[in-house]
């Protein structure tokens, strides 16, 4: 089987677009993408395009309508907040199967303002978590990390203070403002402990790969600005009977990193930077943990030491994450991988982590009965 290379990448500025079709935006980062490595949309073999709020509306086909009807198979992917880093292990894994040499992979949302998953037409059943909307869910993980580990609101807001302060230096993050450690704390209270400036931003956005064999990329002449996809992973929840009462964010994100790690024949001391799943201030700390970037019951201290801050050992979220450069939903796993590749190439500019050479990507979506999809990939600076 044969590694993969990505050659091009790259996401427009998120924001909002009211103004935008979900298809013209998913067609602007795939321009750019292609521009990246100097190809056409008549090169690809194949396209895996993700997009969550019109899942049934063959955005893929009506994208391609709008740079180029090739005939090419187009493979559309709904997978929650997981939904781009699934259209791109798709595409990974056509080329991995030998099935395809060069392939493109899309992941684009238009979510405007207002509470994610608010606009349900049926109430979530209450269980112990007392709601079933995410930052209820995600106040619940912060508190039960407090309870355990002692974390404080100082700690879970300390990762808001980072995260903003890094979008300083983004400029494609929807936010470029730093926040104070006191303004986090005595912003609008949402769900104890996150308040306003502790939760991730719905935004529109779009991010395109262009992924390719070993063979396509020397025949093509692309080595230079290659990044070897390491490993390539995805998760759903192992039962458990918590599960019962209380949804369970880190099983998956747990197994899925264990997989990733001996995939890539690396571990977690191994990797360079990170961009994870950071929908909630307290979301970021738990998966500290579950990434193994610290044990269990580390993560405050991970913050007040500045260990995943730029320059410190393990730099988390130096886009900003999702907490400043918005979270599109059907985008975010492939603006991840953007990231990752910016500095693996050098190319981030005052944000850059020096020396960058593994770079490790996550994301985990789902919710109170829906059960849960996370994916991990490793990358490589070749």
């Amino acid at each position: 089987m044969s590694d993969v290379y990505v050659v091009g990448i790259d996401m427009i500025r998120f924001g909002r677009y009211p103004e935008r079709t979900v298809p013209s935006l998913a067609a602007e980062a795939t321009l750019m993408a292609l521009d990246d490595c100097g190809l056409s949309i008549r090169d690809m073999q194949a396209l895996y395009c993700g997009n969550l709020g019109q899942a049934s509306g063959m955005v893929g086909q009506r994208m391609l309508a709008e740079i180029g009807q090739t005939g090419i198979p187009v493979t559309n992917v709904a997978n929650a907040c997981a939904t781009g880093a699934t259209a791109f292990r798709d595409a990974w894994m056509a080329i991995k199967a030998g099935i395809y040499d060069i392939v493109l992979a899309v992941g684009v949302e238009q979510m405007g303002k207002g509470l994610l998953g608010g606009s349900a037409s049926e109430p979530s059943p209450e269980g112990l978590i007392g709601s079933g909307s995410m930052p209820a869910m995600f106040s619940q993980i912060g508190i039960e990390h407090a309870r355990k580990y002692g974390t404080t609101f100082a700690q879970f807001s300390g990762v808001s203070v980072k995260n903003h302060w890094h979008s300083t230096m983004n400029p494609k993050s929807m936010y470029r403002m730093e926040t104070p450690l006191q303004e986090v704390m005595a912003a609008e209270m949402i769900a104890w402990p996150n308040t306003k400036l502790m939760c991730s931003v719905n935004v529109d956005g779009s991010a395109a790969a262009v992924l390719v064999s070993e063979a396509k990329m020397r025949q093509l002449g692309l080595v230079g600005r290659a990044i070897k996809v390491r490993a390539s992973e995805m998760s759903s929840n192992p039962f458990q009977d918590r599960q019962m009462a209380m949804p369970d964010f880190s099983s998956a994100t747990r197994l899925a990193a264990r997989r990733a790690y001996e995939m890539a024949g690396v571990g977690p001391e191994d990797i360079s930077l990170v961009e994870l799943h950071d929908c909630f201030a307290t979301a970021e700390i738990v998966h500290y943990e579950n990434l193994g970037l610290c044990t269990d019951g580390e993560a405050g201290r991970l913050i007040d030491d500045g260990e995943t801050r730029l320059g410190g050992r393990i730099p988390v979220n130096v886009s900003g994450g999702l907490l400043s450069k918005g979270h599109p939903l059907g985008a975010t796993g492939i603006a991840n991988i953007y990231e990752i590749a910016t500095h693996l190439r050098g190319e981030a500019g005052d944000r850059q982590v020096n020396g960058a050479r593994l770079g490790l990507t996550h994301v985990v979506g789902g919710g109170p009965g829906m059960g849960t999809a996370c994916a991990i990939h490793v990358l490589e600076k070749v």
